[in-house]
Order: structure tokens, then sequence, then C-alpha cells
């Protein structure tokens, strides 16, 4: 079972930066985390649950676009942590941010379904004042 789990998380100011870091603290019976496909998303008081960014095995990344020139992921895998520098945050982009694994491989792609993510953290709040 691989668990994961978030930090960073906090109060900052619209403009701000904050940067979330997902650490798996178990690997079950992956040998590191090089193995999985990280995704990060997040979930507002009222709404469903959305995909912020992905990052393959190799490094590849994807993010949805009212992210994309704010938001960085990356990982490092000799430490099992994924990490989202976001910066220009907005009030919009408050929410509690999950970090997820997926098994699924799709080579140099990273975008999958939710239910792709078979792990998941258990969150990190997020809020920006206006």
């Amino acid at each position: 079972q691989v668990q994961l789990t978030e930090s960073g998380g906090g109060l900052v100011q619209t403009g701000g930066s904050l940067r979330l870091s997902c650490a798996a603290t178990e690997l079950g019976g992956y040998y590191d985390m090089n193995e999985l496909t990280m995704g990060w998303f997040r979930q507002a008081p009222g709404k469903e649950r959305e995909e912020v960014s992905c990052i393959t095995t190799s490094g590849n990344t994807d993010y949805v676009d009212f992210v994309k020139g704010r938001f960085i992921v990356s990982r490092d895998n000799a430490a099992n942590t994924v990490y989202l520098q976001m910066n220009s945050l907005k009030p919009e982009d408050a929410a509690i941010y999950y970090c997820a694994a997926s098994p699924v491989d799709l080579g140099r792609r990273c975008r999958q379904p939710l239910s792709s993510f078979d792990y998941w953290g258990q969150g990190t709040q997020v809020t920006v004042s206006s």
C-alpha cells in the first residue's frame, strides 16, 4: 500500500506563492516512487475534485489551463517526493490540494482519469486572501 503525505499548504495573499510537497512514506510493493505517475488535484467547497497537474515517471509534465504558467510540478525520485510550486496565487486557487499516485504509465503523457489514481494523500489546505 502506497501512503502519501502532503504538506506546505497555508494562508497566502493574492499574488503570493506556496510550495506543496507530497512524500511517499510507504511504497508498498514498489521499489521507489519512480514507478508511479503522480498527480496533483484540488477540491474547493461545493465543487468536484479536479485535476491540476501531473508528472510522468520520466518527468514529463502537464497542466490544466487555469494553472499553466503559474504552477510547476516536479519530482525527486531519490527522496520519493513530488512538489507543486504555486506562484501568482488567486483567490479561486483556494482549495484542499491532494496528491495521488497511479501505477499506469502512459509514456510521455500523464493525464488520466481520477479513477486511475489508486493512492491518495489526505490533502493540504490552501487559502488565498484577496
